[in-house]
């Protein structure tokens, strides 16, 4: 299979592009810059609607990760570049993969989460309706823009990620040095839910999801075993053998990052289960957080 990749040196598509081409697949890449366009990367630039044309000739399936990362002080500008990066870019790819001879079989988008709020304790599936705020609006509206692809007949799947571990770069990756000086702890109270998947997984659910044509519409890529943010923080501690009853107060959260961001990002709780995965007969790597932890800090 010949696999166009947008976000191809992110967090996500480092890891996931190794394992396609381990896989035999080729892997192409869209990239935003025309100096490193050849050998396998073609250019675009969604803010100005250009993507050359050859990257979709011959191409059998679309993997768009591309999208500026959620984390820091949600200025204006920050919030039209987070919104920017992930409806401009999917637009484009989803009209020119619309109107593509021959069209690529599936069209695989990232998306979040994100979209189902602050839910407290609820279980959610895919079948939950949407949340509100800031980034429920933004990935509502970023799956919304796939519906040309899904309109001209391609098998369109929006991958809704939780948060995802790596000791690379993320969420985790920001959280090991105060872990290892013994200064991690819950953040606020500890009773938000946090679906989380590692990096192992979520490459291999978007390539099961390549493989598996019965999966379209939103997938959640999280863990079946979300956990509260206390208890991440005791797991994450022990995993590192150090303390971690100390909780982070939410007013110098609040100061540090804006208190849109703490509010939707930090202290939201989104009990997310894989329901989609799991009728598919997915098999997690790292179903259970500690062993998930162990593997990727111990390794």
């Amino acid at each position: 299979m010949r696999v166009l990749i947008t976000g191809a040196s992110g967090l996500i598509g480092s890891a996931l592009v190794p394992r396609l081409e381990a896989g035999g697949h080729a892997v192409t890449r869209l990239v935003r810059s025309r100096e490193r366009a050849g050998d396998g990367a073609y250019f675009w630039d969604p803010e100005i609607g250009v993507l050359d044309e050859a990257a979709l000739r011959g191409t059998d399936a679309v993997v768009h990760l591309a999208g500026e990362t959620v984390a820091g002080r949600w200025t204006r500008e920050k919030k039209r570049r987070i919104h920017d990066s992930r409806i401009l870019g999917t637009r484009l790819l989803s009209e020119a993969i619309a109107t593509a001879d021959p069209r690529p079989a599936v069209f695989i988008c990232a998306s979040a989460v994100g979209i189902y709020g602050d839910r407290g304790d609820e279980e959610l599936t895919e079948a939950s309706p949407r949340g509100g705020g800031f980034l429920a609006e933004v990935v509502d509206e970023w799956e919304a823009v796939t519906k040309p692809a899904a309109q001209a007949g391609v098998r369109v799947v929006n991958v809704r990620s939780g948060v995802v571990l790596s000791r690379e770069s993320g969420a985790l990756a920001s959280q090991l040095l105060p872990f290892r000086l013994g200064l991690g702890g819950p953040l606020g109270g500890g009773r938000q839910f946090v679906s989380w998947i590692s990096i192992e997984d979520e490459a291999a659910a978007i390539e099961h999801v390549l493989a598996h044509g019965e999966l379209s519409g939103p997938v959640n890529l999280v863990a079946p075993n979300p956990v509260t943010n206390r208890e991440f923080a005791k797991t994450l501690a022990r995993v590192l053998r150090r303390p971690a009853f100390l909780p982070t107060p939410v007013l110098p959260l609040r100061l540090a990052f804006g208190t849109e961001f703490v509010e939707e990002v930090l202290l939201a709780s989104a009990r997310v289960m894989p329901a989609q995965l799991l009728a598919s007969d997915y098999s997690f790597r790292d179903p259970k957080l500690e062993p998930a932890l162990s593997g990727l800090l111990r390794g």
